[in-house]
């Protein structure tokens, strides 16, 4: 059988996408080539001195890894110098980064999470790299801002994620659906291997950190009740799997159905939100999720209708099958209603 190339896959498809240009496909490219590299890296970070942590701390308050730093460094290297990028913004940079002026620019924005999970590679757990592309609105003749990403996930011309375990996965949409390649390493490609994926309308796995549990919200414990009881549409409890590396949580709920929660919670009072990124981690998700048949929402809106303030806005994230994402969506749309009459 003819195995497909995600670049003759994407030529098969030029008449029906919109991103699918020459820029677009030269920027597909180079983010390819960044992530063979990352992947071999991770393949072999226990033989090379990358495990563990740097000792300095990124913009989100968080110990930076030696794998996280040079992920972000290697797609910066190739991707900004790709000629298709106006700006990029990283979850590990607090501001924008700018295409040099020595390299040629084209009209696109990149966002990407380098290496989702990259706290627990210690112990050789799935971690990804999460990626998402917008086309820039306003004229070249305006310097590129940060106002320029502070845009709704539903204007994305394209998001997917790399998922670097047993074998390396590219997963990703340009809004005709959600394809899945794995990289075959004897001949470097990513070959067609999971083409048109359609989560199951209803699953039967909740993943959640469930050691939050005090730091949540009535709402919240009586979402998280619902999977672990057998008053639910499955008439018995959900099994609980959780890796605790969003793109393996997701990409496992993406196949089999399900639900990945990650809810607001409580440990400081006085600044109660989610965790995840909304720009570099749910709106791409969000985007696959959709274009997969399925829903992700923050418990009132849809995530993808979301326009963030800053770089680096965090948001709760429940996304996964429609019958489940659903049911949560009720759930508190049931305790504003109490609270709005109490």
């Amino acid at each position: 059988m003819r195995q497909v190339t995600v670049t003759e896959h994407l030529l098969l498809h030029q008449t029906q996408s919109p991103a699918a240009t020459g820029q677009f496909t030269r920027l597909l490219y180079d983010l390819i080539l960044s992530a063979k590299i990352v992947s071999r890296n991770v393949n072999n970070a226990g033989l090379l001195d990358v495990l563990g942590a740097t000792g300095g701390i990124n913009v989100q308050g968080e110990a930076v890894q030696k794998l996280d730093e040079l992920a972000n460094k290697t797609l910066i290297h190739r991707m900004e110098r790709a000629g298709v990028l106006c700006a990029m913004a990283s979850e590990e940079n607090a501001d924008i980064i700018r295409i040099p002026d020595r390299f040629a620019k084209g009209d696109y924005l990149l966002i990407f999470d380098p290496l989702d999970g990259s706290s627990n590679i210690d112990a050789n757990i799935n971690v990804g790299t999460i990626f998402s592309i917008f086309r820039r609105e306003r004229p070249e003749s305006v310097d590129v801002s940060a106002e320029d990403f502070l845009r709704p996930g539903v204007e994305q011309v394209a998001a997917g994620y790399f998922l670097y375990g047993p074998s390396t996965m590219l997963v990703y949409t340009t809004g005709q659906g959600v394809h899945g390649f794995t990289l075959d390493p004897t001949v470097g490609e990513f070959l067609l291997s999971h083409p048109d994926i359609r989560i199951p309308s209803q699953g039967k796995i909740y993943s959640v950190n469930e050691s939050n549990w005090h730091y949540w919200d009535e709402a919240t414990r009586e979402v998280v009740e619902y999977f672990k009881g057998a008053n639910n549409e499955l008439g018995r409890p959900y099994s609980l799997r959780y890796v605790g590396s969003l793109v393996a949580d997701f990409h496992r709920s993406l196949l089999y159905g399900g639900v990945f929660l990650y809810p607001m919670d409580y440990k400081h009072p006085d600044k109660p939100r989610g965790k995840l990124r909304l720009l570099c981690e749910a709106s791409p998700l969000a985007f696959l999720a959709e274009q997969a048949g399925g829903l992700a929402s923050d418990g009132t809106r849809r995530i993808l209708d979301i326009t963030p303030k800053t770089l680096h806005d965090r948001v709760p994230l429940f996304i996964g099958s429609p019958s489940e994402v659903s049911r949560i969506i009720s759930i508190y749309q049931t305790h504003r209603e109490k609270a709005s009459h109490a």
